[in-house]
């Protein structure tokens, strides 16, 4: 204990009360300071994946092909819909959680009103076609859930990540020539996604 009052003695001179309460304050901040770099290197990250994709899926860009397994473990392939319907595809972060639980059930409450607009509805995240059937099962999900393990199709579309490094939210509407029409950005407010697609596919018609 003598040691430890010595050391307090020579980093901080005075009263040795107030010399614990400026190392309490010190080491306060140096967590702040550690906490701050971490978030700083996730966004820093996040950047370097955005800045390496050579194609980003924007209003006006015609939607590409692709083909992935869906949650019955059947091949989907994009060409057996595009052109022929409206298309609302929406990339997903995880299976499970709170908000991408929340956002598939309000597209599973809307789905007739997606189907009168002639909408067809795709959510597709990096899970495996077994984690997709088991959060379909769970929840009754009605439409297309599609396994992009590899993140190959995120990375086609040009999806950025959050500053959390979490994989992003956001939603594609794409009308019957085939081109997208509203690209819906919002991590957090997963349910507002299937709002701002209804608004742009009554506009449609």
């Amino acid at each position: 204990m003598k040691g430890m009052n010595v050391l307090f003695e020579n980093m901080f001179p005075g009263n040795l009360k107030s010399r614990k309460s400026a190392t309490v304050s010190l080491l306060k901040q140096s967590v702040y300071f550690v906490l701050f770099l971490f978030c700083f290197n996730l966004n820093a990250n996040s950047q370097t994946i955005s800045s390496e994709k050579t194609d980003t899926i924007k209003v006006g860009s015609l939607l590409p092909s692709f083909s992935l397994k869906d949650q019955n473990d059947h091949e989907f392939d994009i060409n057996s819909v595009r052109g022929k319907h409206n298309l609302v595809i929406y990339f997903y972060p995880k299976d499970e959680t709170p908000g991408c639980t929340k956002e598939a059930c309000s597209f599973r409450d809307q789905f007739e009103v997606f189907k009168k607009e002639d909408a067809v509805i795709i959510g597709i995240s990096g899970q495996s076609v077994a984690s997709h059937l088991e959060f379909a099962n769970k929840y009754h999900l009605n439409f297309t859930l599609l396994s992009d393990e590899g993140n190959k199709v995120r990375k086609l579309f040009g999806v950025p990540g959050s500053i959390l490094g979490m994989p992003g939210r956001v939603t594609y509407v794409v009308n019957k020539e085939g081109k997208v029409v509203l690209v819906f950005n919002s991590q957090f407010d997963a349910e507002k996604h299937i709002d701002e697609a209804m608004k742009v596919l009554k506009d449609l018609n």
